[in-house]
């Protein structure tokens, strides 16, 4: 009975009597305490900074649905402006071409005008013209001769 598991047994609880009387367990489980305090200072520090990361991602989520409001209502404005840019150019437009065209319209009638009185001073001289020609042939001498110029400016007149 006295072989050497026996003595290693005994030599086991022997140390384990000097670490007992020494103190040494008292200082492990002091340790472990401190370490197990440590980690729970840990644990409520890492809960502290999860809520406090929770509290900022929150008011980060509000900023960013604000933006986002913010961004849509611009975007709303842009695009009234835009329609209502649109529309003034539009009428400007509308306009701009109203007025060329009454112009074109002025100048077409002017155009007209001039070409009436264009042919009408062509068909009086042609008409001059040919009473001239008609009356030299039929009525003769020197009476004739001033009834001739009388009439030819009196009808210039007339159509001119």
């Amino acid at each position: 009975m006295m072989d050497a598991a026996f003595w290693v047994a005994a030599a086991f609880v022997v140390f384990i009597g000097v670490l007992w009387y020494l103190g040494a367990f008292k200082t492990l489980i002091a340790g472990l305490d401190n370490r197990a305090e440590d980690i729970r200072k840990e644990l409520e520090e890492a809960k502290a900074l999860r809520e406090e990361a929770q509290r900022v991602f929150q008011e980060y989520k509000k900023k960013f649905s604000a933006a986002e409001h913010e961004a849509d209502e611009i975007i709303a404005r842009a695009k009234a402006e835009a329609a209502r840019y649109t529309s003034e150019v539009d009428a400007e437009f509308q306009s701009f071409m109203k007025r060329r065209r009454e112009m074109a319209e002025k100048r077409i009638a002017q155009a007209e005008a001039n070409a009436m009185a264009e042919v009408r001073a062509a068909a009086a001289d042609a008409a001059i013209k040919a009473s001239e020609i008609i009356l030299r042939q039929t009525v003769v001498g020197a009476t004739a001769d001033k009834l001739l110029e009388q009439d030819l400016t009196e009808v210039r007149r007339e159509f001119r």
